[in-house]
């Protein structure tokens, strides 16, 4: 039987209360990864979006991205690999601090936009996060895009790591994503998402934006929290795995 990981970008919001889609969405995935505050989220919604993950055995994970409020840490920045180390450091223990507040666990780190695509594609920006992780805590999951630096490098640090796709995203011709800046790279139809997934996960393919079929490894499907109607997403993709018989949950639950 397949099995894959269902995880959503989380907590990316600021206030008092859990917004958007996330409350929505929770529910229907196996893995959270919480924003730590340097693109989206504050000691308030990472507390709040923790308990929300309790209350529905989600995984969580630590989502850390570049000093970036103001682009949602999608703007590429250019930093040594010491400065990179520190930024995850400073931000995973961020969250740290509330996982233990609220008694729960940490279980992966999955970098948020451009440092997790500056990562998957410069073997420094790779090196760099993996390093940060492992003196954290070598028993976390590193997440990265499926087949890219990301992985590679998790690997040569003695990380377990975890093959990312996406289920919202299209794909060029090299495996990578398409740039957000690009009209096409959204898919904005659940059911094209739902098709996407279901050969990514059942036979290891993807069909890029100009119709070449690339293999991948498909080991957690990512859901974009802030993707316009998120939670119609997460509801058509859960059920179209599970119609084809695939069980949903987590990396901690394997093995």
């Amino acid at each position: 039987m397949i099995s894959i990981d269902l995880n959503c970008d989380m907590g990316e919001s600021f206030g008092p209360s859990i917004v958007g889609d996330d409350a929505a969405i929770m529910p229907l995935i196996s893995s959270a990864n919480i924003a730590c505050g340097f693109h989206g989220g504050d000691p308030i919604v990472m507390n709040n979006t923790i308990k929300l993950a309790k209350q529905f055995g989600v995984s969580i994970g630590a989502h850390p991205s570049f000093f970036d409020l103001k682009n949602f840490g999608r703007k590429e920045i250019q930093l040594n690999e010491e400065e990179i180390f520190q930024l995850v450091i400073y931000q995973v223990s961020a969250l740290l601090g509330f996982i233990k507040l609220n008694n729960a666990k940490l279980i992966h780190v999955k970098p948020h936009g451009a440092l997790y695509n500056m990562a998957a594609r410069n073997k420094t920006y790779a090196v760099a996060i993996a390093k940060a992780v492992k003196a954290i805590d070598p028993q976390l999951i590193l997440y990265g895009l499926a087949g890219s630096y990301s992985i590679e490098a998790g690997l040569a640090a003695g990380l377990k790591t975890c093959a990312e796709v996406f289920a919202d995203r299209t794909y060029q011709d090299d495996g990578s994503l398409t740039p957000r800046s690009q009209p096409d790279a959204i898919i904005k139809d659940p059911a094209l998402a739902v098709e996407q997934v279901l050969m990514m996960v059942e036979n290891g393919k993807v069909k890029t934006i100009t119709g070449k079929l690339l293999s991948v490894k498909a080991e957690t499907v990512c859901i974009h929290g802030d993707t316009p109607g998120a939670a119609v997403y997460a509801k058509a993709i859960r059920k179209g795995l599970e119609q084809r018989g695939v069980t949903i949950r987590s990396i901690k639950s394997e093995g």
